[in-house]
């Protein structure tokens, strides 16, 4: 099969003939339909998250359909679609596995980290932890749910029943999230780099009542901030931005520096809270409210020998939404 794979040496990946894996008996092979690139993606290849398994397949939002199983998989069916996300097993016995905090396992395995994702023809799957999805959705509008989506709604969860709710960055995750919030009735403040007008057309458009540049004070307190841009000294922004007992919710895997602040900024009872990860329940609970919400995606798509592209265009903000390679 194609693949496009990281060797470690520079942040190019190479367009390759790879052997098309074989399951292992809990395991699923996927033709992949499409696979979202997400900032985790740039990361990995940028070599800000330092343990890769090389060489490596990147990729982890995907979307495909099961082309063979494992002799122990049971619940799925060849042909059937389903998605695959960043975390694609966990060690089922550790004190994180054992108190449903699996996002915290402490042997995990993540998909197109630890082991090869979907920027490829092909990839293999743990059955446990994988997601059916729609059969009649398009597979490209699938693909960034599975963790711009899933990661956005995790913030969501650590927000609680906050009203007033500023997003920092708004990328692929935010503007799934908007549309979500604006479904439960909450309140879109979208936050973006400095000059990006674009950006806060599309946010206003997706139904945020406010958008400004990051380093604004929205019009009111904040209930809670996501910061989805890696950013660190996004932080001390959004805690000044926050009402007393607010939460300042870090969404990202990777993030620069987080520089002092006054310890008056956090004084109040505010909270900063990061989310690593994500969960089998976060996926349960996301993919039916992502159907009632009528969640779309705007996605740009590419071929897989474009993937480098595709990469530098989200490293370089350069999307409305998401970037999604189809094989």
């Amino acid at each position: 099969m194609r693949a496009m794979v990281y060797h470690g040496a520079s942040n190019a990946l190479r367009l390759e003939d790879i052997q098309l894996p074989d399951p292992a008996p809990n395991d699923v092979l996927i033709k992949v339909e499409a696979c979202g690139v997400c900032r985790t993606d740039l990361h990995v290849v940028d070599g800000e998250l330092t343990e890769p398994v090389l060489p490596l397949v990147p990729g982890h939002e995907i979307v495909g359909r099961i082309k063979s199983k494992g002799a122990d998989v049971s619940g799925l069916q060849i042909g059937q679609r389903i998605g695959v996300p960043w975390l694609g097993s966990t060690c089922h016995h550790c004190h994180y596995c054992r108190n449903s905090q699996e996002n915290l396992c402490d042997a995990p395995v993540f998909t197109g980290y630890t082991r090869n994702g979907g920027f490829a023809e092909a990839c293999i799957a743990d059955a446990g932890y994988v997601f059916p999805l729609p059969e009649d959705a398009d597979p490209i509008s699938l693909a960034p749910l599975l963790c711009a989506g899933l990661i956005g709604y995790r913030c969501l969860r650590k927000a609680e029943n906050a009203q007033n709710i500023g997003l920092y960055g708004f990328g692929a995750a935010a503007h799934i999230l908007t549309q979500l919030m604006v479904w439960q009735g909450r309140k879109v403040y979208a936050l973006t780099r400095q000059g990006d007008t674009e950006a806060q057309a599309f946010a206003r458009d997706l139904g945020a009542v406010w958008a400004g540049e990051s380093e604004e004070r929205p019009p009111v307190e904040l209930d809670a901030a996501i910061i989805f841009a890696p950013v660190g000294a996004l932080v001390p922004a959004a805690l000044k931005a926050v009402r007393k007992g607010g939460k300042v919710i870090c969404g990202g895997i990777h993030m620069s520096d987080i520089p002092s602040f006054a310890y008056a900024d956090l004084w109040g009872e505010r909270h900063i809270l990061s989310v690593a990860n994500l969960t089998r329940r976060d996926g349960e609970e996301f993919f039916p409210l992502a159907q009632q919400a009528g969640i779309t995606t705007r996605t740009q798509t590419y071929s897989l020998a474009d993937a480098n592209r595709a990469l530098n265009d989200v490293r370089h903000g350069r999307l409305q939404g998401a970037a999604v390679i189809v094989p």
